[in-house]
């Protein structure tokens, strides 16, 4: 399918998804939105929940991989089974394609995706999917022959050392055409792969997608970057945001239209500016300090105001937590439900960055991280928990109002102030704190919403009150 027809039908769905799209910028995301990641959602479960997710105050709602992929454990339907459970299966498969088709058996098919997309539109909510052109599935033999018959054959799919396990990450040749965690490396450079991709992309945006997490972008090389031996130019950022066609197929929509960010893990030796001249970015090192604060239940264990990150804050994807730090090293899966509510309201309640809260499974506990431990499935209720959906209402509502940041003496109590208009007040701690922090709201007293707390401010700018355990608080000037 040729990419100006996918482009007629995509624009017309693009003003119906997005109620204020105008002809300028049709669907240009803002600041003020929030992310759900519903990490492991089928595309039913997310359709039929989708007016809960608006109710909640998410703008936009980010679906794991949709495309192709490796059927492993025949098929099961776990999130991550243990040698002896009944139920096989693991969650990582969906990052394992096989074809860069739509539809897989993990969370549905193309038509399924269609239908959760119309509901969406319904509710004024973007759909974002998580996209990986950087490597195929681990099983070699389970690639589609059309992939390989579309791309040159099957010594044209993947970089020349695309099978040779990357050893020096910090090595940007390593990183950028090596094989990661057992992944073979595709040669994205490939003008081949680049239409062939690039058609599944247009595919999504015809179904009413209207934007892209690219997974494990760090891994795709930049124009500075050395190339592959195969390669003649490291043109693929500029194939997959519309700068440039691959033999005839371009992106569909103006990439300004769309809400694109990468996984670029920050290290050493990866160009955070260079990647962000396409792109938003994730801001990883900045989750890492919020959990440390959470951790140590104190303020003070790390510097909350600085992002950590060379490029502007308004164009980073914030998180407490993410799916690999909750699933692979079970980094932030220890920290409890009201640590990451916490956490999730002081990254709502800032003025920049664009927050992505990560939907943990149901039933879930901090002895059994996978709890109910099923693909497709919803997941906890944590997405609409009083406090997240009042810290999503409390952001849009602050819109344009500048921050200060307060932190108590004792680091137990950070605050949020926006200018005078409002101010958000979280106890990192697991005790009863009494409240006395500076602030930028006018003197006065206020009621919390959620908790029906009540605070006052006196007139030298102190705000006093107090605060119940990992408990948040959203004021407002009246």
């Amino acid at each position: 399918m040729k990419f100006y027809h996918l482009a007629a039908a995509a624009a017309v769905a693009l003003t119906a998804c997005n109620p204020s799209a105008t002809d300028d910028n049709p669907g240009a995301p803002s600041e003020d939105e929030v992310i759900l990641h519903a990490w492991s959602w089928s595309f039913d479960t997310i359709a039929a929940n989708m007016k809960q997710i608006a109710d909640a105050g998410y703008a936009i709602v980010q679906t794991s991989p949709a495309q192709t992929c490796f059927v492993g454990e025949d098929g099961g339907m776990a999130l991550f089974s243990q040698p002896g459970d009944s139920v096989r299966g693991k969650w990582y498969y969906y990052y394992q394609p096989t074809d860069w088709k739509v539809g897989n058996y993990m969370l549905g098919t193309r038509d399924q995706l269609k239908a959760m997309c119309d509901s969406a539109a319904k509710y004024g909510v973007r759909v974002i999917v998580d996209v990986l052109p950087n490597h195929t599935a681990v099983d070699r033999s389970a690639i589609i022959a059309s992939l390989d018959s579309a791309v040159g054959g099957r010594e044209n799919l993947f970089h020349e050392a695309g099978l040779t396990p990357i050893r020096d990450y910090d090595d940007r040749l390593q990183c950028t055409t090596g094989e990661m965690g057992g992944l073979p490396d595709v040669n994205t450079e490939n003008p081949d792969f680049q239409a062939y991709y690039m058609q599944y992309v247009n595919d999504l945006l015809s179904l009413g997608v209207r934007g892209f997490r690219y997974d494990t972008a760090r891994h795709i090389g930049l124009p500075s970057d050395p190339k592959d031996p195969k390669a003649e130019r490291n043109n693929f950022w500029d194939v997959a945001t519309g700068r440039e066609a691959a033999n005839g197929v371009q992106l569909a929509l103006p990439a300004d239209s769309l809400f694109i960010y990468g996984e670029v893990l920050q290290s050493r030796n990866v160009k955070e500016t260079e990647y962000a001249e396409y792109m938003d970015l994730c801001a990883s090192n900045y989750g890492h300090s919020l959990r440390k604060a959470l951790e140590n239940h104190n303020v003070n264990a790390t510097d909350l105001t600085d992002w950590r990150h060379p490029v502007a804050p308004e164009h980073l994807v914030t998180w407490v937590e993410s799916h690999d730090t909750y699933c692979n090293a079970n980094e932030s899966a220890g920290l409890t439900d009201d640590q990451i509510r916490a956490g999730w309201v002081w990254l709502a309640a800032r003025q920049h960055g664009r927050p992505l809260f990560y939907s943990r499974p149901a039933g879930s506990t901090r002895e059994n991280y996978w709890g109910n431990n099923r693909i497709g499935a919803r997941g906890n209720d944590e997405f609409f928990h009083p406090e997240v959906v009042a810290a999503n209402k409390f952001r849009k509502d602050m819109k344009g109002y500048p921050e200060q940041i307060f932190f108590s003496e004792d680091g137990a109590i950070g605050e949020v102030a926006r200018g005078s208009k409002g101010a958000a007040v979280i106890n990192f701690t697991d005790a009863l704190q009494q409240v006395t922090i500076k602030t930028s709201l006018p003197a006065g007293k206020y009621t919390d919403a959620v908790h029906q707390s009540t605070f006052e401010v006196s007139s030298d700018s102190i705000l006093t009150g107090n605060a119940a355990p990992l408990a948040s608080y959203l004021l407002y000037r009246k």
